[in-house]
Order: C-alpha cells, then sequence, then structure tokens
C-alpha cells in the first residue's frame, strides 16, 4: 500500500509541474522478440540438440509527463505461453524516472547495473545467438526487482546505486547461484535490502569500461516460509567489463566473482534428487568470457527507396547464394559417398570456404572505401 502510493503521489506531482511551453506530453510504445535455432551436438557427439524457440516477446510501455518526470514499463513472455511450469509472463520494469542536469532518480520494478547485459539485453547487444552462460549463471540476467535507484554522470563517468529488495536465500541454497535468489519483486523482504553500486566510464570514444559491487544477506525462510534474519546467506557480487567498437569490430570482455557465506545458528540442509542430506558449505563462483564480432550491416545498403527498406548490395547477394550452393554442392557428393557424416563433412567445408570468401570481400571493401576517400 505504501509503495502504490507513493509511485501515485509521484505521478499526481509530476502532472502538475509546469511544464516547457515546447515539451509535449506523449506515450513510447516498443518492443521486440527473440526466435531462436538451435542446432549443436554435445560434447561427446552423441546427442544432437535442434530447437526451435520464440524465447522471448517484449512489450515496451513508457510515457512522459514532462521534460523530468516520466513513466516506462516492460513486460516479457518467455517460450511463447505459460502452463505447467513452461514459459514465464513478467513485468521486468516498471518506474518513475525524475531526471535533470546530470543526476536523476528511479522508484519502482528496476534492474540493478551489474554487467553489460542485466539493464540493457536487446538481441543486437550480444553477438551470440543466446546470451552468453556468463550472463547466466555469474550474472542473473535479466535480474530485476522493487527498490530505487539514484543515478548521475560527470566527465564522461557515469555512477548508480540502486537499493533493492532482499535476494532469498533458499533459492541461492538450492541453485547454488545468484539467479535462485531472485525475487523478482513477489512478496520480497528488506531486512537488508540489496545494495548495487556501479561506474561505467565513456570518455573515450568507442570504448566503454564499467565495474560493479553487490552486497545483501539474503535471509532464509524457515519450514513455515517465514524469512528473517536468524539465518542469511552473505552475498558479494564484484564484476567488472569492457566493451570496444571501432570499424563494425566488436570486442567484449567480462569478469565476475561471487562470494556466498552463511551467517546464523545451525547450518541449513536439504535432501537433493537421490534422498541425501546436503548440508551448506561457504563457497565462490567466478568465471569470465571473451567475444569478438564484426557488424556486417555495411554489407546492406540503408538507402530507402520510398519503401522504408534497403536493397542489398551485391556482396551480400553473392556471398549468401554461395553459401546456399556450397553446401548443396557438398552435400550432394559428400552424402553419397559417406550417408549422413557426408551432411556435416558438407558443413564444415562450406564454411572454410566461406570463410575466406568473405574475409577477401571485406578486404576489398575497405580496400574500395579507401581509394574513395583519397
Amino acid at each position: 500500500m505504501i509503495a502504490f502510493f507513493t509511485i501515485t503521489l509521484l505521478s499526481i506531482f509530476s502532472l502538475i509541474f509546469t511544464q516547457d511551453e515546447f515539451f509535449q506530453p506523449g506515450s513510447l510504445l516498443g518492443g521486440y522478440g527473440e526466435l531462436h535455432w538451435n542446432k549443436a551436438a554435445d560434447a561427446d557427439g552423441n546427442k544432437t540438440i535442434n530447437t526451435l524457440d520464440f524465447h522471448r516477446f517484449i512489450i515496451y510501455y513508457g510515457y512522459n509527463w514532462t521534460e523530468k518526470w516520466s513513466f516506462k514499463s516492460e513486460v516479457e513472455l518467455e517460450h511463447n505461453f505459460v502452463a505447467d511450469d513452461h514459459g514465464e509472463l513478467e513485468l521486468e520494469q516498471a518506474f518513475v524516472n525524475y531526471h535533470t542536469g546530470n543526476w536523476g532518480f528511479q522508484g519502482g520494478v528496476i534492474l540493478p547495473t551489474a554487467g553489460l547485459l542485466n539493464e540493457y539485453h536487446e538481441p543486437p547487444l550480444f553477438l551470440s545467438v543466446e546470451r552468453p552462460n556468463y550472463s547466466k549463471y555469474i550474472i542473473p540476467t535479466t535480474w530485476f526487482g522493487n527498490g530505487f535507484a539514484f543515478y548521475g554522470n560527470y566527465s564522461g563517468f557515469n555512477f548508480r546505486l540502486a537499493i533493492m529488495e532482499d535476494l532469498e536465500g533458499e533459492g541461492i541454497f538450492y541453485d547454488g547461484h545468484i539467479r535462485g535468489g531472485r525475487g523478482k519483486g513477489y512478496k520480497t523482504t528488506g531486512f537488508n535490502l540489496t545494495k548495487n553500486l556501479s561506474g561505467v566510464y565513456t570518455g573515450i570514444n568507442g570504448l566503454r569500461l564499467g565495474g560493479s559491487l553487490t552486497l545483501n544477506n539474503a535471509p532464509i525462510a524457515d519450514e513455515n516460509k517465514n524469512a528473517s534474519t536468524d539465518s542469511t546467506i552473505a552475498v558479494q557480487l564484484f564484476e567488472i567489463n569492457a566493451k570496444y567498437t571501432a570499424h563494425n569490430f566488436y570486442t567484449i570482455f567480462e569478469y565476475g566473482k561471487s562470494d556466498f557465506n552463511y551467517e546464523g545458528i545451525n547450518l541449513p540442509t536439504y535432501v537433493d534428487e537421490d534422498g541425501e542430506t546436503i548440508t551448506w558449505s561457504d563457497f565462490t563462483s567466478s568465471g569470465y568470457y571473451l567475444d569478438m564480432g564484426y557488424n556486417i550491416g555495411d554489407f546492406v545498403n540503408t538507402n530507402a527507396y520510398g519503401l522504408g527498406f534497403g536493397i542489398p548490395e551485391p556482396n551480400f547477394i553473392f556471398s549468401e547464394i554461395l553459401s546456399l550452393a556450397l553446401f548443396y554442392g557438398f552435400a550432394y557428393y559428400f552424402a553419397g559417398i559417406y550417408g549422413v557424416e557426408g551432411v556435416v563433412m558438407a558443413h564444415f567445408l562450406r564454411y572454410v570456404v566461406y570463410f575466406f570468401v568473405v574475409l577477401y570481400l571485406v578486404f576489398r571493401y575497405f580496400k574500395n572505401r579507401k581509394t574513395t576517400a583519397d
């Protein structure tokens, strides 16, 4: 009731504030979706994964009352439907935002600033089909909850302090990661509150350097589902990240480390699937990854011919047609000799040839650009 009253009060006050003569209040509507096709084999090559999944569908709605006061929200549907413990429908963001000059404030359902992908996780921001495993087990993307945040910037340095709901200690105990302790804004506690302090430097063109520290004493609920501070898991997450973009090349690096320490009278236990009793022991979890990629968007001419879409350049058309022709040619030849294994060989040889062809086209593209500039 208090949180509802606070948000409503802020909304009413913002409507009363004097607006700029040239400002026009208005709504913002957007969204995106991710349709994934994953085809791979396990480490031993015995089991083939072949799944087609509409992983996420997101609707974004925002409203600007004044130049300083606004509302932002995001609703996400995962895996196309929700039934029988399958799929998820979540309110990932819903907060009032106040911004003036070099600082601002947010209150409602917010996201902590942890890693590169938690706050901003649209598909173009990572290079693979799925988000990196780092953004699942080290940084529990997407991590959101009830709370408020202060943020600001000075001379290319951006800082943010988010104060949010507690993590759930029993979820961390069973899952072994922060991911299992996310409350997602549902009847969460505020005994200790999660503190998330982050900083990002963007003063050099193309370079983004960031890091954050997150602390919480996550309460462990008893057998009656009542949480208290009698037994907690002290969580400390430290992470750093870097991203550099130049001439369509992307380099991304992230490193994170989490420490989990039990604080209480009696160590908690639980019975696993095999009927064995597991007793808690303090542990540390860490990970990192490095991604490098090239944006091939420059191979597509984005000039609109009155229809709102571009016409592909010859390089792009040629490389895609060649890729298909190579696969069908190699598959026809090798499948007749080696059967199913021949298809795998065809894929491999197609990618080898395709790699060198694209490498040549990229080289020629930059050479032509340099000649034109001269």
